[in-house]
C-alpha cells in the first residue's frame, strides 16, 4: 500500500474537514483520534472511497508515512498537545515534522519548537482560521515554528489554503511561535469587530427604532462597499432569519457571549508589551459583562434606565454610523498591527506586515477588501509605526470623524453602551494629542511615591523628584518604563 504524505490526528470537526481538502488536492492522508470508533465512522462515512487510511493506534499511523514523516495535531489546546507531543517523539526520526493546527498559546509553541530541535524534530505552529467552512474549502494559515519544517509542509498547505486573486491565503509567518501569535491577535480583532458590528446593530434597533429586516438592508448595502467583509456578509444574512413564530432569530438568542480565551491572551500580551489595545481589551470586556446576565437582569430593576428620547431619524444617522464603523475598525487594526510591531522587538522575530494581511484576505473571519489597503500601507512602508499615520488610513479617520462622533453622541443621549466605538474614538484623540495630562498623573506619582518625573525643558532621560510637602527628603524611587 502507497504511503501516505501526511497524518492528522484529531478528527473534530476542523479535523475531518481539513484531511477531506487535502484529499480533494490529492494527498493521501492517514488519521487516527483517541476515540477510535469516529476514525471508523469517519472513514466508512465522509472519507469513503478517498485517499484517506484510517489508523488504530499512533505507532500505525507514524508507519503508515511517508518520510520525512509528518503529523498535524488537531485536538485541544494545552496539555493534551503536550500528551500527544509525548506519544509521538519516540517514534519519530531525526528530520520528521509535527504540526500543531489547534489554537495553542504563542509561548507553547515556542518551547515546543525549542524542546523538538534538540530531540532533532521539527515543530511547526500552524494558527488556522475560517471555521468548518474555511478547513473544507479554504481556510487561511499562519504558520511558524522551526523554518527548516516549512519547505516540507509547504505545498500542502498553500495548496489547502484559501486563494485570493491567485494568491494563497498562506505565508510562512516566522520562527518559534510566531504563527499562533499572529492567529492570537487575528482572533483578537475579531473579538474587535463583532463587538463594533453588534453596537451598530443595538444603535439601529435601540436609538433609530429600525426593524430587522430594515437593519439587513442597511448591512448588505454596506457589505458593498468599504465595509466589505466576511462579518457584515454574515451579520446582513443573520438578521433576515426567522423563528418559528415569525420574529427575527436574533431576538429569541440569549444576549450572554461566549469566549475561547484567545481574545484574553491578546490583552494579557498587549499588557505584557505595553501596548494600548484599548478596543480589544473593551470588546473581551464587553463579552465579560454579557455573560453577567442575571446580574443585568437585577441591576435593570434596581437601577433603572433613563428615559430615551425618540428614536433618530435613521436616515439623519446612518452614514454617521457607517463611519463611525468604519474608523473604528481601521484603529482596532492598527493597534492590531501595533502589538505585532511590539512583539518582534520583544521576541526577536521579523513579521511582514503586509504578508499578514495578505494571508488574512480569504478564508479566516476577520477577511475583507479592507485588508487589501493595509497590504498597501506596508507595501509602501515596511517599517511603519502605525497604520493610522499611512496617508490613506489617515484621510479615511480624518474624514470620518465627524460622523464618528455623531454616532457617540447619539449612543450617549439614548444610554445605548458602545464601548467599543467610544474606545477607539478615544483612541484616536489620544495617539494624536501632543499634549495629554499624564503631566499631573507623574506629578502625583512623585508626590505619594517619590516616583521622579521627566521635564519638558530637560533632556529625555533625566528624572527629577520634588519634596512636594516640604518634608518627605530629597530620596526618589527607582524608576521604569512600562
Amino acid at each position: 500500500m502507497a504511503k501516505a504524505d501526511i497524518g492528522l490526528i484529531g478528527l473534530a470537526v476542523m479535523g475531518q474537514n481539513l484531511v477531506l481538502n487535502m484529499a480533494d488536492h490529492g494527498y493521501r492522508v492517514a488519521v487516527f483520534n483517541r476515540t477510535t470508533s469516529r476514525v471508523d465512522a469517519f472513514v466508512d462515512g465522509p472519507a469513503k472511497g478517498r485517499s484517506i487510511v484510517g489508523c488504530s493506534s499512533i505507532e500505525e499511523l507514524v508507519d503508515s508515512l511517508e518520510r520525512p514523516r509528518k503529523v498535524m495535531l488537531m485536538v485541544k489546546a494545552g496539555p493534551v498537545v503536550d500528551e500527544f507531543i509525548a506519544g509521538l517523539v519516540p517514534l519519530l526520526d531525526p528530520g520528521d515534522v509535527i504540526i500543531d493546527g489547534g489554537n495553542s498559546h504563542y509561548p507553547d509553541s515556542t518551547r515546543r519548537t525549542r524542546e523538538l530541535r534538540e530531540r532533532g524534530l521539527r515543530f511547526i505552529g500552524a494558527g488556522i482560521s475560517g471555521g468548518e467552512e474555511g478547513a473544507r474549502h479554504g481556510p487561511s494559515i499562519m504558520p511558524g515554528g522551526d523554518p527548516e519544517a516549512w519547505p516540507l509542509v509547504r505545498e500542502i498547505f498553500q495548496s489547502i489554503a484559501a486563494q485570493v486573486d491567485g494568491v494563497p491565503c498562506c505565508r510562512w509567518v516566522g520562527p518559534d511561535g510566531a504563527g499562533h501569535f499572529v492567529k492570537m491577535v487575528h482572533n483578537g480583532i475579531e473579538y474587535g469587530d463583532m463587538q463594533l458590528i453588534s453596537e451598530a446593530y443595538a444603535l439601529m434597533e435601540q436609538a433609530l427604532g429600525m426593524d430587522h429586516d430594515a437593519m439587513a438592508a442597511v448591512f448588505a448595502d454596506w457589505n458593498r462597499g468599504v465595509l466589505d467583509s466576511y462579518l457584515i456578509g454574515i451579520t446582513a444574512e443573520i438578521l433576515t432569519v426567522k423563528d418559528s413564530d415569525g420574529a427575527p432569530l436574533v431576538t429569541h438568542i440569549l444576549d450572554a457571549a461566549g469566549q475561547k480565551g484567545t481574545g484574553k491572551w491578546t490583552g494579557i500580551s498587549a499588557l505584557e508589551l505595553g501596548v494600548p489595545l484599548t478596543l480589544i481589551a473593551e470588546a473581551v470586556f464587553a463579552r465579560v459583562l454579557s455573560s453577567l446576565k442575571d446580574e443585568r437582569v437585577q441591576a435593570a430593576g434596581i437601577l433603572g434606565r433613563p428615559q430615551r428620547p425618540a428614536p433618530a431619524p435613521p436616515e439623519e444617522y446612518l452614514d454617521a454610523l457607517h463611519d463611525a464603523l468604519y474608523a473604528s475598525k481601521i484603529i482596532s487594526y492598527a493597534q492590531g498591527f501595533m502589538l505585532m510591531r511590539e512583539a518582534t522587538q520583544a521576541q526577536g522575530w521579523t513579521l511582514n506586515y503586509g504578508d499578514i494581511a495578505l494571508i488574512w484576505r480569504g478564508g479566516c473571519i476577520i477577511r475583507s477588501v479592507f485588508l487589501n489597503d493595509i497590504k498597501a500601507a506596508y507595501d509602501q512602508n515596511p517599517k511603519l509605526q502605525n497604520l493610522v499615520l499611512d496617508d490613506f488610513f489617515a484621510r479615511a479617520l480624518n474624514n470620518a470623524e465627524t460622523g464618528w462622533r455623531r454616532a457617540a453622541t447619539l449612543a450617549i443621549s439614548h444610554a445605548v453602551p458602545t464601548p467599543a466605538f467610544a474606545s477607539a474614538l478615544a483612541y484616536f484623540d489620544g495617539y494624536r494629542s501632543a499634549r495629554l495630562p499624564a503631566n499631573l498623573l507623574q506629578a502625583q506619582r512623585d508626590y505619594f511615591g517619590a516616583h521622579s518625573y521627566e521635564r519638558v525643558d530637560r533632556e529625555r532621560g533625566t528624572f527629577f523628584h520634588t519634596d512636594w510637602t516640604g518634608h518627605g527628603g530629597d530620596v526618589a524611587s527607582s524608576t521604569y518604563e512600562a
